[in-house]
């Protein structure tokens, strides 16, 4: 049957437990499985392998982004792990060169001493690309929105331009989860999430994600995620399953929430700039409106003055937004880039890409509105 993308949050791929009817998928917190003779078992062997928990998330990935297969990792790193993995050495990669820290420090402190070739570029003109593009080019990196400048990049430009020179196309569709935007079908090949975020909504979980559509694909990355082995537990499978259930709910809060504060801080008269898709001041406003269907709940802001010490004020003294690492949960959270998520980027790097002292990131949380108007105003007092 085909379903509307509110409905595959709490169906898609799911079906009723065949032990008892359970309506939830059990938690099988098990890591070996019976077997009647060699071989002779219920698709099951080792939880490493497959587990019935993960198998129903993995289901559920794969639907809520129109992909054909899921897979789940120990946590998104894991996940942009396997994804590297499919490369080797003398391959090029071209990423976006605002992206979230950690993806840079594994590309530059694990992979590129293996021998694996990375250039940062900016793109929010895709043209731009091809200039990047050799015979050694293998993948090309996005994230759209940006972490943290919330740059918008067109996928579907891209997406021509990778298929063009037959290179694979992974998007890392974190910020704006599949209810806004779904890049395969917008032409990638690879869909990475940190379900730590949206998809896992309550802060409580620490996991990664990866959709394609392409067989032979997913084969490559189920072996990888079976032999690199960094999968995660069925308690943590069972957490992110029930948060997807009301990912559709949640993000549609947020996009309000982060509309109301992107326009109340835009007038503030002490914030120099807001970034915030969702803003017609936004240099890509246009390409969000046409492949994304809200525009989300992250935003950053910079203060007049670009003072370290004046931002690390406002976020000391904020009290429902809580100051601390991560994004996508139902509380507000706060955070300052230079010195948190982007601490491993190089200073001159990233003050390049707009990551500068006075940048504070916000993930807006689904609290009531008035509340979070008013922790932010007299945290800017």
């Amino acid at each position: 049957m085909l379903m509307k993308f509110n409905t595959k949050t709490i169906h898609g791929g799911q079906e009723h437990d065949k032990a008892y009817g359970s309506v939830m998928p059990p938690i099988y917190q098990t890591s070996t499985y019976a077997q009647s003779t060699p071989g002779g078992h219920k698709g099951y062997e080792y939880s490493r392998t497959h587990n019935p928990t993960r198998n129903a998330l993995e289901k559920s990935f794969a639907s809520i982004e129109n992909g054909s297969y899921g897979l789940a990792f120990g946590s998104g790193l894991a996940a942009i792990d396997a994804v590297i993995k499919l490369l080797k050495p003398g391959d090029e990669v071209i990423s976006t060169n605002d992206l979230y820290g950690g993806t840079y420090r594994l590309f530059t402190k694990i992979y590129e001493p293996f021998g694996i070739k990375f250039h940062f570029i900016g793109m929010e003109n895709a043209s731009k690309i091809e200039t990047y593009i050799n015979n050694n080019t293998k993948l090309i990196w996005v994230e759209t929105p940006t972490n943290p400048m919330l740059n918008i990049i067109d996928l579907e430009a891209v997406s021509k331009v990778a298929k063009k020179h037959q290179v694979l196309l992974a998007a890392d569709n974190t910020f704006a989860t599949p209810y806004l935007q779904k890049p395969l079908d917008l032409g990638a090949d690879i869909v990475m999430h940190s379900a730590t975020k949206y998809l896992g909504g309550h802060s409580d979980v620490v996991m990664g994600a990866l959709i394609v559509k392409d067989k032979e694909l997913a084969d490559r990355l189920y072996f990888i995620q079976n032999a690199s082995g960094a999968v995660c537990g069925p308690q943590d499978s069972f957490l992110v399953l029930r948060g997807i259930k009301t990912l559709h709910v949640r993000m549609q809060r947020h996009c309000e929430n982060g509309k109301a504060i992107a326009e109340y801080l835009q007038q503030h008269p002490k914030i120099e700039k807001v970034y915030w898709p969702g803003l017609k001041t936004h240099p890509n406003h246009e390409i969000a409106k046409s492949q994304m269907k809200d525009f989300g709940g992250m935003l950053s802001f910079t203060t007049k003055g670009n003072s370290y010490e004046a931002s690390i004020r406002i976020v000391e003294k904020l009290k429902i937004f809580t100051l601390a690492e991560s994004l996508g949960g139902v509380e507000s959270l706060s955070g300052h880039p230079a010195s948190m998520t982007h601490a491993s980027i190089p200073q001159e790097e990233r003050e390049k890409t707009g990551v500068i002292d006075s940048l504070i990131r916000l993930s807006v949380g689904i609290e009531d509105i008035d509340d979070l108007i008013k922790d932010l105003d007299q945290a800017l007092k």
